[in-house]
Formats: structure tokens, C-alpha cells, sequence
């Protein structure tokens, strides 16, 4: 929970950053590629690797990120400084809910029972978005034990139009009234 607590310290001092230069897609953009590259077993491995020179972590460090903000750079400098380059993929998620609460748009996970195509994708983020009164951003997976419809999580709540949880309340009702 504390890696949590201070990633959203970094992602909120980078978002201060990025509105004072009027540049906040860049740094998601950044960000997301920091938490990419911090992702990869291999590069992580090597860049967290005590054996390695300083040296030799900033040459691959200037060859992987080799159009980023410096910022961005110093950002890695520091967590690798910190032995924390694992929290990179936080502090981009964490950046990310921000510039969407900045923006008014709430991030939702939505679960169907078969995939939908980007024109179904985009028809549910919208009527889910009416329904919690917001613009709605959503990942979506697949679970075929929803059966039908779907399942959305937004902001720790949870929202059930699935066939599942209808058979599961018909069959409430039907043994009340047996």
C-alpha cells in the first residue's frame, strides 16, 4: 500500500508539472512508455542490477527514451536512484486516473460474455456514461459466465446488467413466492 501512496505522490507532482507546461498527453504518453519499458523482466533486471555502472544504465537508458522530456528521464534517474523502478507502471496508472478526473472521465472495467467490436465497445461506454452520469473511459474483458449482457466496475461500484445475475434474482423471486 505505501508504493501505492507514493506513486500517487510522483504522478501528482508530474501532473502539476505537466499542466504548468500545458503538456499533459505527452507525459501520459511518456509515462506509459517508462512503465513499459520499467515492465520488462530483462531491462528491469539490468537497469536494477547493483553490477552495472551508472554509466551503462543511462547509455541504454539514452537509447531506448532517446526522444523523451528530460524530465522523464531524471524521473527514472531518481526511482532507480531509489530502487523503486518497479513502481513506474503505478505512477503512469496513477497519473492516468488523475488526467481523466482532471478531464471528468471515470474509468470503468467492463466484463461481457463475448468480445464486442469497437462500434459495440463504443455504444456501451456510452449508455454505461449515462447511466453514472459521466464520460465513461472503459477496458473491457471477456468472461463467458456472465452469459449476457455485462458487468461494470466504476469507481468501486459496481453495476450488473449481466443474464447471470437476472437468472440469479428470478430464481430469488420464484423461491419466495413457492
Amino acid at each position: 500500500m505505501a508504493k501505492k501512496n507514493y506513486a500517487r505522490r510522483y504522478a501528482q507532482a508530474l501532473f502539476e508539472i505537466a499542466s504548468e507546461h500545458n503538456d499533459l498527453d505527452r507525459w501520459q504518453a511518456d509515462l506509459g512508455e517508462v512503465a513499459a519499458i520499467a515492465g520488462n523482466a530483462e531491462t528491469r533486471a539490468f537497469l536494477e542490477n547493483p553490477g552495472v555502472s551508472p554509466e551503462a544504465k543511462a547509455g541504454l537508458l539514452s537509447r531506448v527514451l532517446k526522444a523523451k522530456n528530460p524530465l522523464v528521464r531524471n524521473l527514472i534517474s531518481l526511482l532507480l536512484a531509489r530502487d523503486s523502478l518497479s513502481m513506474a507502471g503505478d505512477i503512469y496508472l496513477a497519473y492516468r486516473d488523475r488526467l481523466n478526473a482532471y478531464r471528468g472521465i471515470e474509468q470503468a472495467r467492463v466484463t461481457t460474455a463475448l468480445p464486442l467490436d469497437e462500434k459495440q465497445a463504443q455504444v456501451l461506454e456510452q449508455r454505461i456514461g449515462e447511466l453514472v452520469g459521466k464520460k465513461v473511459q472503459a477496458t473491457f474483458e471477456v468472461d463467458p459466465g456472465v452469459v449476457g449482457g455485462f458487468v461494470a466496475r466504476i469507481d468501486g461500484k459496481l453495476l450488473d446488467g449481466s443474464t447471470r445475475n437476472r437468472l440469479a434474482m428470478l430464481k430469488k423471486t420464484m423461491a419466495g413466492t413457492g
